[in-house]
């Protein structure tokens, strides 16, 4: 449903936009499904800050998922890590993962790089910290000492990305209220295809 929307009715939608709403589904489903389809259309009858702060952390979220997808899988999965190994190493990077998603669109924009790491940091420390300790801790857990072939672990790191995303979403609000982030802007205003 989301590549046919993003396809037909949204192909203006700028590629790591898409990519990060491709992510989202696949780490929420129905839930990443309804945030899309509340804030990440160009049909949306107008924007808000509520919008705005569910595209700033589906952003947020697309990269930090995807390396604590990693993390969670190596050192829990194939390594068997104690807890606080599987913790550190797995907020370490998710961190890495969501801070290059930041960092790397502001240097295509031209920000020069100190610049655009700083920006990071400032803008970004705070989700990703909320949204990591509470994905983290979900789903250690749920799942404990699960392994890659147990239902659980995978079950409950789907359960704790999309409790992560819940738990940051306020803290993305808030940072846009601010004015510490931009947030996404209306996809009204993407001409990218």
């Amino acid at each position: 449903m989301l590549i046919r929307d993003l396809t037909l009715s949204n192909p203006q939608t700028p590629s790591l936009m898409k990519l990060v709403w491709g992510f989202t589904v696949l780490y929420s489903g129905p839930l990443g499904l309804a945030v899309y389809f509340y804030s990440g259309r160009r049909q949306i009858a107008r924007d808000s800050l509520w919008r705005r702060g569910f595209r700033s952390v589906a952003h947020c979220y697309s990269g930090c998922g995807a390396g604590e997808i990693v993390g969670i899988s190596v050192t829990a999965g194939l390594l068997g890590l104690g807890t606080w190994w599987v913790a550190g190493i797995t907020f370490s990077l998710a961190y890495a993962a969501g801070f290059a998603l930041t960092v790397g669109p502001l240097m295509q924009e031209g920000v020069p790089l100190r610049r655009a790491v700083w920006d990071a940091v400032y803008s970004e420390t705070a989700s990703i910290t909320v949204m990591e300790v509470v994905a983290i801790s979900v789903d250690l857990w749920l799942a404990g000492k699960a392994g890659l072939g147990d239902p659980i672990f995978w079950a409950s790191l789907i359960f704790s990305l999309s409790m992560g995303l819940l738990a940051a979403y306020p803290v993305n609000l808030l940072l846009i209220a601010w004015g510490v982030k931009e947030g996404m802007h209306s996809p009204k205003e993407s001409h990218d295809s």
